[in-house]
């Protein structure tokens, strides 16, 4: 059986658009798996670039694994030959400082004035960055922070970026703020620092820098939840593909971070309650639904 093919000229570009920049793992819920239906339910339309396949995350003692460097900048060309642009850019696990580059001549390249470019700087947790991210994959993504309007950091890759000693707290609020302020130096206007641990709570801190630029008095926000279970993979996907998805259809940043961290707290009760196996991720599609509860 043959399609014909349309022929005429065509605008790509009448609904919003995000290009998605990470890996997709087929098992295990994580990267694009999440992105595309959180981004989708938001009514954007999600665009992934992958950047490897997995048959399932690396959490997991066996996986396949195909990296997508090579292939990368054909796959890239095909878009602009489509004449493709993007409302949101959003970035996540990258591995390479090949990659790095890539990802940054695509912002270049498909950047509107409009664009919002979300970077989530996934370096490493609890501490340390992770054994695959080098000292030049470390700096170069320091490099790509400075094309971004949005950053969303856990504590670690905050200290990473802002190349202090990282330790494991208790942070002091000022503390919290004067960090968030070396990072929007770095060129974006907005950071939101997640998986802050103090006592039985954990918090995210957004920081707008247009508002504080308005408002001497401005201090940011800290929004802080009881801690439920324990980490899951996945769940700064969600987070950053609300967040991203939020910007693009112009929802108030603070509003935004709120929404994001009531719904992951809420995908990790339920995958409790279901005895979802840590290395799964979170069901994110038994809540799916209900992402509009936290709807400000």
């Amino acid at each position: 059986m043959s399609f014909a093919v349309n022929r005429e000229p065509s605008n790509h570009n009448h609904q919003n658009k995000i290009a998605v920049i990470n890996d997709i793992s087929g098992f295990g819920r994580c990267s694009i798996v999440v992105a595309l239906p959180i981004i989708s339910a938001l009514k954007v339309q999600c665009c992934p670039l992958p950047t490897s396949i997995l048959s399932n995350h690396t959490g997991f003692d066996s996986y396949f694994f195909k990296d997508c460097t090579d292939f990368m900048e054909d796959y890239i060309r095909e878009w602009d030959k489509l004449g493709l642009r993007f409302d949101g850019i959003c970035s996540g696990f990258l591995g390479s400082a090949q990659q790095i580059h890539i990802v940054k001549d695509f912002i270049a390249r498909f950047r509107m004035e409009r664009s919002v470019v979300i970077v989530d700087p996934v370096m490493g947790d609890y501490g340390r960055p992770y054994d695959t991210y080098t000292e030049e994959m470390c700096s170069e993504m320091r490099q790509l922070v400075t094309c971004a309007d949005i950053i969303t950091p856990n504590l670690t890759e905050a200290c990473i970026l802002a190349d202090i000693p990282y330790r494991k707290g208790p942070w002091k609020k000022e503390e919290i703020r004067d960090l968030a302020r070396q990072l929007l130096a770095m060129g974006p206007k907005k950071v939101v620092i997640t998986g802050i641990v103090k006592g039985d709570y954990i918090t995210n801190f957004c920081w707008d820098g247009i508002r504080a630029e308005l408002n001497p008095d401005y201090k940011g926000h800290f929004i802080r939840n009881h801690m439920i279970g324990t980490t899951r993979s996945g769940t700064g996907d969600i987070f950053a593909a609300i967040i991203a998805a939020d910007a693009v259809n112009g929802i108030p940043f603070k509003k935004s971070v709120k929404r994001a961290s009531k719904f992951v707290r809420h995908c990790i009760i339920k995958s409790i309650e279901l005895n979802i196996p840590v290395t799964d991720g979170v069901c994110f599609e038994e809540v799916l639904s209900d992402l509009y509860i936290y709807d400000y």
